[in-house]
């Protein structure tokens, strides 16, 4: 951040409340500076020019002005409000999703500008395919690989010798995967089939930009989904309320597409 009075940034706003009588107290995740919090002065009232600015799912060109307190911001101009993610209720649930995960393990004024991008494109990629589960898949598996945290998905984590097909388990306490005869005093283990490991293989080699068209059967995609969301709980520490709600919109449709 620059030590000037002003500075201007790039933010992707993460939610907002009510402050005083007509401001609203923002959560940014920036490029340049990574989770902030700041002032919107008066952004409530219908005559500002920061009004409809810094609803979640926005990105903006931001102006703020340093302060002893929070940083107030001046001017916003939005560059993507992701309008037709928003107009998707499983689309809106997933980047609400993203902004949650986002605000939990990303630490405040540490920027990560590998993970600004890896959010920005795959809300971007949900934009054109919120029914499909591969790229919100993608953003969790990278998220944890970009906060330090990447499960290991080719070795035993316990005696690091290399996996042999049908041969492995998984461990989100332990860090990963697990052969046959591995078995970590305390550790939570569960079976993981390999469809499973293989998309999670192909997930962290790919490009989000470039994801393939990938077929997954129903029972796959929820052991996905059962294992990355353990281990994210697990590193959390904390329900993630937000994918209960997804995981509910999901039962209750009917046309769900597994790719």
């Amino acid at each position: 951040m620059s030590s000037a009075k002003y500075y201007r940034t790039e933010g992707l706003t993460l939610k907002n409340m009510p402050l005083g009588e007509s401001d609203l107290l923002v959560t940014l995740y920036c490029k340049d500076i990574g989770k902030m919090r700041a002032v919107a002065k008066g952004a409530r009232k219908s005559t500002s020019k920061l009004v409809g600015h810094f609803e979640p799912l926005t990105i903006n060109n931001i102006s703020i002005t340093k302060s002893t307190n929070l940083d107030i911001i001046n001017q916003a101009e939005t560059i993507e409000d992701f309008d037709s993610l928003k107009s998707n209720l499983i689309g809106m649930a997933q980047g609400i999703y993203i902004n949650e995960l986002l605000d939990g393990f990303a630490p405040e004024s540490h920027s990560n500008n590998d993970l600004y991008t890896l959010t920005h494109n795959v809300l971007k990629k949900l934009t054109s395919y919120s029914q499909s589960r591969l790229p919100l898949m993608y953003f969790e598996l990278h998220l944890l690989r970009l906060s330090g945290l990447m499960p290991e998905l080719y070795h035993c984590v316990e005696c690091r010798e290399e996996l042999s097909p049908e041969c492995h388990r998984f461990s989100s306490d332990y860090g990963g995967t697990l052969c046959l005869q591995c078995k970590p005093p305390d550790s939570v283990i569960r079976n993981i089939s390999l469809s499973a490991l293989k998309v999670l293989r192909m997930l962290h080699k790919a490009n989000v930009n470039r994801l393939p068209e990938l077929k997954m059967s129903q029972s796959t995609a929820e052991e996905l989904d059962s294992l990355l969301r353990n281990t994210i709980q697990f590193w959390l520490d904390k329900e993630i309320r937000s994918k209960t709600f997804l995981e509910y919109l999901r039962r209750s449709t009917t046309d769900i597409i597994y790719s």
